[in-house]
């Protein structure tokens, strides 16, 4: 891998890396989505899933039935190997996404990508001693609501990109951050992002909508895409287009630095007399 840079970039999961959202591809594949529509209406997603997951095992579903069925999921083609291309170039990488730990390990250990992400935000999901998932809120808003409007109760995506740009800052980095996201929940994230980063919105999802109803309240630069091979495109070009600002910034700064050494140098102090030693100009021969 190339050594590393300033560049840490954040991606969705749900419809960003993988092409369909986890939780309605386990529900419909497992043959349990009328029930999960009929619920749909009476409470949050996160806890809906959760329910839906005890409905699993309950109707005799496994552990390794819902592994098999993730391990099916549709990703284009193209997003692998930009997600490689980008550790190689230094990039650090994550993941912040309102799926649950569960359904995304099992997806990027099968993919064999989970070695390039530092780090997965995502709800709990853990198998009980019953054999049962539970998902657990990120955020549990039982205790400490979030306090967050645009956001579900579970999780607020906006909070997560704080501390990481917070983590960054005590550091000492000055590290650029590139998100990319598709959904609702990653409009929040997109205001918090300053000037220099990108936000990478898929475009005619509800992320891109959103953005697109008022531009000016996202500092950061917005580059839209379509797909996996759009995806990869792009971010290969704002990594470089980074990469390459970052170099030429670095050149200049070693320019002006030798600058000041050459004037530095070159200034010559005449060495002072002391006044005891100073001879009258009359008795110069």
């Amino acid at each position: 891998m190339a050594s590393k840079n300033n560049i840490v970039i954040v991606f969705d999961f749900d419809k960003t890396i993988i092409d369909v959202d986890s939780d309605n591809w386990v529900v419909d594949e497992l043959g349990f989505t009328d029930l999960f529509n009929q619920l749909l209406p009476t409470m949050p997603w996160n806890s809906l899933m959760n329910r839906m997951m005890k409905e699993l095992h309950e109707h005799g579903k496994t552990i390794e039935e819902i592994k098999h069925v993730l391990r099916r999921i549709p990703i284009h083609p193209r997003v692998i190997p930009a997600i490689k291309a980008a550790h190689a170039l230094g990039c650090e990488l994550r993941i912040v996404s309102d799926a649950n730990t569960l359904f995304i390990e099992t997806i990027i250990e099968h993919l064999g990508i989970r070695e390039f992400f530092s780090e997965v935000n995502t709800n709990p999901g853990l198998v009980d001693d019953q054999c049962r998932l539970i998902i657990s809120p990120y955020h549990d808003f039982t205790k400490s609501p979030h306090g967050c409007t645009r956001c579900p109760p579970n999780m607020c995506k906006g909070l997560i990109i704080e501390r990481i740009q917070a983590s960054l800052t005590k550091e000492g980095k000055k590290t650029k951050m590139i998100y990319l996201g598709d959904g609702a929940g990653d409009y929040c994230p997109s205001l918090g992002l300053k000037s220099m980063d990108y936000m990478m919105p898929r475009k005619d999802f509800p992320v891109w909508d959103l953005i697109s109803q008022n531009p000016m309240l996202v500092k950061a630069t917005v580059r839209d895409w379509t797909d996996g091979e759009a995806m990869e495109k792009i971010l290969m070009e704002i990594i470089n287009e980074i990469i390459s600002l970052d170099e030429e910034e670095e050149e200049k700064e070693k320019m002006l630095s030798s600058d000041i050494r050459k004037i530095s140098v070159g200034i010559v102090h005449e060495p002072m007399v002391p006044l005891a030693f100073q001879v009258p100009l009359n008795l110069v021969k």
